[in-house]
């Protein structure tokens, strides 16, 4: 029988107050896609950060081809052939393209004087990007990027160790439906060439489509294992999260109040020829859906205050108002969840209580002064609303799992009672139980009155969270679909232009 390229044996691991992994095993053989799912917190990180030299096991042990090894540091898991593609992406927005994927392993010449292989450096590169379909130069600096194409780079820059042993965390989160079959046919082209791959993702019909079998995490501890012919989403959903998981999707069931927040004219300035125009009803989710760079996050951050925009009319219940920043777009009951939450929804840095306190610090404040109590309360009653698992408030928001990084973002706008509220990407590398229970709130928001735009990558979360769809195109809206006309054909249509 062959031997698998990778085994992981009772692997133990312990931190202060929590076992996070108990006896966990893992194989993946050659040529072969090893899907890892489980909520956030089940323990799939911490057993991939084992793997890749980040922890040390406090029991169990790793054979490669069959071999005891000890990986001590992240130069001994490349070593042995282990490379990462991230969720949060690793890449230097100070460097170019190339400089981020050869980063510590440049080409050099000149024997001691070590200077760096630019052209090498730069054609290697760029045979990595058109094999993923990337149309950038390798010169481009990483900060003209949009998070899509950092993504591809980070996922260059492991192919470029080429790698025995892949291992890809939630790859396509970042990217649209066109590039995540691109990057599933580059996952298919490395299963041919013999490399093993450890795919975690929460997106279940990728893993449905991609995976060999399944491998499935809860509460630190293998779960099952599912085989080609066993897979399918109400299995892993059921085996992920111990229960079924009905209602999944909180369709809508009532009428819409239209013309409720209006959008006129709005012109970015990546693409100023271009004009937006459409309108959200009281109680609507309207779908954004596009290509990446069809300006999807743009627009949000246009209407939120954050960009400028050349031009642009809105209209709230009947009122022009005006928006020249983030205070004004607040002052109106404008809220944004935005795309990136750990760079620009959250400072991690910070504990739960001040982050959900910062956008109304007078509501906390008596003469100027912070009361802590009622600051502490309120956050906890926040916590408690959306259900954000933490053991107190005054944990810092680096330390919760995505999906509970989501809840404290969409806590500190809830509080302020909104009017409108924008999700970008609201559901991007969250577990599928965290997933249900934002639907779930997105759902009660809109019954409630609020208008609520959601910009998504996830063709299934599109087609079924939203009342309408409209379609982004360079800049501007290229049709708006009726819940009856919505399938991935007619979006994808317009999408394309």
């Amino acid at each position: 029988m062959t031997i698998p390229i990778l085994q992981m044996k009772k692997v133990e691991k312990r931190f202060p107050g929590v076992h996070a992994l108990k006896g966990v095993d893992l194989e993946v053989y050659s040529g072969k896609v090893v899907a890892l799912i489980g909520e956030n917190g089940a323990g799939k990180s911490t057993l991939m950060k084992i793997l890749g030299g980040v922890h040390q096991p406090d029991g169990g042990e790793i054979l490669i081809d069959g071999e005891a090894v000890v990986i001590h540091k992240v130069a001994d898991a490349t070593r042995y052939g282990i490379a990462f593609i991230h969720q949060e992406l690793n890449v230097l927005d100070n460097l170019d393209v190339a400089a981020n994927v050869f980063l510590g392993r440049e080409p050099v010449y000149g024997g001691p004087l070590r200077l760096v292989n630019r052209r090498k450096m730069n054609e290697e590169t760029q045979t990595l990007l058109t094999r993923l379909g990337l149309n950038i130069s390798p010169q481009t600096p990483l900060l003209r990027l949009s998070v899509a194409e950092r993504q591809l780079v980070e996922i260059a820059k492991a192919l470029s160790l080429n790698a025995r042993i892949l291992i890809m965390d939630e790859p396509t989160s970042s990217l649209s439906l066109t590039e995540s079959k691109l990057l599933l046919k580059v996952v298919d082209d490395l299963r041919a060439q013999g490399v093993g791959i450890i795919y975690i993702s929460h997106r279940l019909p990728e893993v449905e489509e991609i995976a060999d079998n399944v491998v499935v995490f809860r509460d630190g501890a293998n779960a099952g294992s599912l085989t080609r012919e066993e897979i399918s989403h109400d299995r892993m959903v059921t085996m992920m999260v111990g229960r079924d998981i009905e209602s999944f999707y909180q369709e809508p069931i009532g009428e819409n109040t239209p013309g409720y927040f209006e959008v006129e004219g709005l012109r970015l300035s990546r693409y100023p020829e271009r004009q937006i125009s459409f309108s959200v009803g009281k109680g609507e989710i309207l779908g954004i859906a596009g290509l990446v760079g069809a300006g999807r996050s743009e627009m949000a951050q246009a209407i939120f205050g954050v960009d400028r925009p050349i031009a642009a009319k809105l209209r709230l219940n009947n009122e022009s108002i005006g928006i020249h920043s983030s205070r004004d777009a607040i002052k109106h009951g404008i809220y944004l969840v935005p795309e990136d939450r750990r760079q620009v929804g959250l400072i991690t840095e910070i504990t739960i209580r001040e982050n959900l306190s910062l956008p109304a610090l007078d509501r906390y404040a008596t003469a100027g002064l912070i009361v802590f109590e009622r600051e502490r309360n309120g956050a906890q009653e926040s916590c408690k609303r959306l259900n954000v698992k933490a053991n107190s408030v005054e944990v810092k928001a680096a330390n919760l799992s995505g999906g509970n990084q989501q809840k404290v973002v969409l806590a500190k706008w809830l509080a302020l009672n909104p009017k409108v509220m924008i999700f970008d990407e609201p559901t991007r590398g969250i577990d599928v139980g965290a997933k249900a229970e934002i639907y779930q709130l997105m759902r009660q928001l809109a019954e409630s009155g609020v208008a609520i735009i959601m910009i998504s990558s996830d063709m299934e979360e599109v087609l079924h969270i939203s009342d309408r769809v409209a379609v982004m195109h360079e800049g501007a809206i290229n049709g708006i679909l009726g819940r009856e006309n919505c399938s991935e054909e007619n979006i994808m249509q317009l999408a394309v232009g």
